[in-house]
């Protein structure tokens, strides 16, 4: 499992984790966007991958996977009508990944099977996370349909090739229910998530906006063979030394075979965060995980 990890608003390397924040000119991020747009565009198109794109209306027969997030947080100051924008732009991303064939040897890129969220396609203004910071951009909330693919793809043999995690910790927990850490941020569209199919069975993603939940599962042609566990490790927060607070865990997967008997252990990932809010306070104005 291969991973591309987000440092203090930069790419980064994994285990270096210089958390100061970098402060850049609006001329710089503009720079910086359309470079790495142009990069994103040149890996599409480059022939290295062999994307998904069938979408199957038919399931397929086996359950591997399925987990569903509230549609509805509350949040400390953040107005609830950027909430209901989020719910209209997750039906349409999700009506573009809904019944999505991934057969052997295929790559699912999120933002390539999705598209540019635009307002032309009636995409409204949701909440958009950036440098730590909030505020409304079109499109906005669509992070929480990546991170549930994300969580639910750990949960399967699929192969995740790219993922990039939040640099920032910006709302407190509130009856967690996922390690901190679990979730995969998105930008389009180069901060993309990509999965790989590396077995010999075709797999279906579902996706849909229900009632209460934003639901998903991962289907496949065969039988799941095994089952797997998502453990956190070596949680902590710490104070840095150019002030503030930062956060830490380690993400593990185990594998058992169908009858429960553990195989091994792998390493997903390390996750470290600026938290944009002082820790150990109370419960109030805090958000719930996916």
């Amino acid at each position: 499992m291969v991973e591309w990890i987000t440092l203090g608003g930069e790419i980064g390397v994994a285990g270096k984790h210089d958390l100061r924040p970098l402060r850049r000119s609006k001329l710089r991020l503009a720079l910086g966007k359309r470079y790495y747009t142009f990069r994103r565009y040149l890996l599409w198109y480059s022939g290295k991958y062999k994307f998904a794109r069938r979408q199957q209306a038919e399931s397929l027969a086996y359950l591997h996977f399925a987990h569903q997030t509230p549609l509805l947080r509350k949040l400390k100051d953040v107005d609830m009508q950027y909430q209901y924008n989020k719910i209209i732009n997750l039906r349409l991303a999700t009506a573009r990944l809904d019944g999505i064939m991934l057969r052997p040897g295929e790559t699912l890129s999120y933002w390539k099977a999705i598209g540019r969220p635009t307002a032309k396609k009636g995409y409204v203004a949701g909440m958009v996370l950036f440098f730590g910071t909030f505020g409304p951009g079109i499109g906005g909330g669509l992070c929480q349909l990546s991170n549930l693919i994300y969580w639910m793809t750990l949960h399967t043999p699929l192969t995740i090739i790219e993922r990039y995690r939040h640099s920032f910790d910006v709302f407190p927990d509130s009856n967690r229910v996922l390690p901190f850490g679990s979730g995969a941020t998105c930008v389009y569209p180069y901060r993309d998530l990509m999965i790989r199919n590396d077995t010999h069975d075709n797999f279906q993603l579902r996706v849909q906006v229900g009632p209460e939940y934003l639901e998903g599962s991962w289907l496949c042609a065969a039988e799941p063979a095994y089952r797997y566990e998502v453990v956190e490790r070596n949680h902590y927060m710490s104070s840095e030394a150019w002030g503030g607070f930062s956060r830490h865990n380690e993400l593990y997967r185990k594998r058992y075979d169908i009858n429960g008997t553990f195989l091994d252990e792998t390493s997903i990932t390390e996750n470290h965060a600026v938290m944009m809010y002082a820790p150990f306070l109370g419960e109030q104005n805090h958000m719930p995980s996916n």
